[in-house]
């Protein structure tokens, strides 16, 4: 059983690392797939002419994806691209800049352009608007797990403690964006967890618009993130140190996050420790039961002065 959750965490991270090469390499590979594109034409086809709706679609694709300066220069990108073949070997057969290649190729140029820029300012606006979607839903998942820890005195804020740490050590470790937000919200939900009862029941209080959130979409990462983080200390151990297996970076950073917090808060069989004194003891646990770079990456943090307390909606939370 051991092996299949290590295999299915190394597919995991596997996939999670050829998602981030392609998104931060997609101008390069979309400039590849336009030369690519211009080499095959010029080889196979004489009337290159027709071929010209083609760029509307990686001018599309890039609008998209990235935005509207990013769709903007890769339709420039496409005219210069064109404009070059024309120069050189001819769209027509004809190489050079006629009338009737003018009157062709410049409405042609002005749309692509236009084309980019309008879809480009729509996927911004769209990104604007799902950026402050997501911040109220963390923001809610914040009050949630905070109404949700109010009856147990001493793990009151554990949750938001937790996910503070967790983020402080995703971006020294140079952590994306998206993968640090999904990271802090897997660090809130570690505790009661995404199917907890109490927070199925506190969901089906809410209005109906509220329950049409795209959840399910943007948070799929968090919750797989919980799920790999529940069987976390079934797997690491003497036998299988952390170090050796290859899983999510966001598991190991709040499995770090997750000790250290709970360490400074008193149990029945022990009083709390102390910052430095938990640091010590997670240090102990390193390539072993805790990942070396997060530990490392935890020092540099703990070490770091304290951070000014955040005021959300009228109630301060010291990170």
């Amino acid at each position: 059983m051991i092996p299949d959750r290590i295999e299915s965490m190394s597919r995991s991270a596997a996939l999670d690392r050829a998602k981030w090469f392609v998104f931060e390499h997609f101008e390069r590979l979309l400039v590849i797939l336009l030369v690519a594109a211009m080499a095959l034409i010029h080889w196979f086809v004489d009337y290159k002419v027709a071929f010209l709706a083609f760029y509307y679609l990686p001018v599309i694709v890039a609008g998209f994806q990235l935005g509207r300066r990013g769709a903007v220069w890769s339709a420039v990108l496409s005219v210069a691209l064109v404009a070059f073949e024309q120069a050189a070997v001819g769209l027509y057969g004809h190489a050079g800049f006629e009338i009737e290649t003018l009157l062709t190729l410049v409405p042609w140029a002005g749309f692509l352009i236009l084309t980019g820029y309008a879809v480009g300012t729509l996927a911004d606006q769209r990104a604007s608007r799902l950026t402050e979607l997501k911040g109220a839903y963390v923001s809610m998942l914040e009050l949630l797990t905070f109404a949700l820890e109010a009856s147990e005195r001493h793990s009151a804020g554990h949750s938001y403690r937790v996910a503070s740490r967790a983020v402080a050590i995703g971006r020294t470790l140079g952590m994306k964006d998206g993968e640090v937000e999904h990271l802090r919200v897997a660090a809130l939900l570690h505790e009661i967890g995404p199917q907890d009862p109490r927070v199925l029941s506190l969901f089906e209080r809410f209005p109906g618009s509220m329950r049409g959130l795209p959840v399910a979409s943007s948070m799929r990462a968090a919750l797989d993130i919980v799920r790999d983080y529940g069987r976390y200390h079934e797997t690491v151990g003497p036998d299988f140190p952390v170090d050796m297996l290859r899983m999510s970076l966001a598991v190991k950073v709040l499995a770090v996050a997750d000790a250290y917090e709970t360490l400074q808060m008193p149990a029945p069989s022990r009083p709390p420790f102390s910052p430095w004194a938990a640091m010590e003891e997670i240090e102990r646990g390193s390539t072993t039961t805790f990942g070396s770079e997060v530990v490392q990456a935890l020092r540099r943090v703990a070490s770091a002065p304290d951070r000014q307390a955040t005021p959300i909606r009228g109630v301060t939370l010291v990170a």
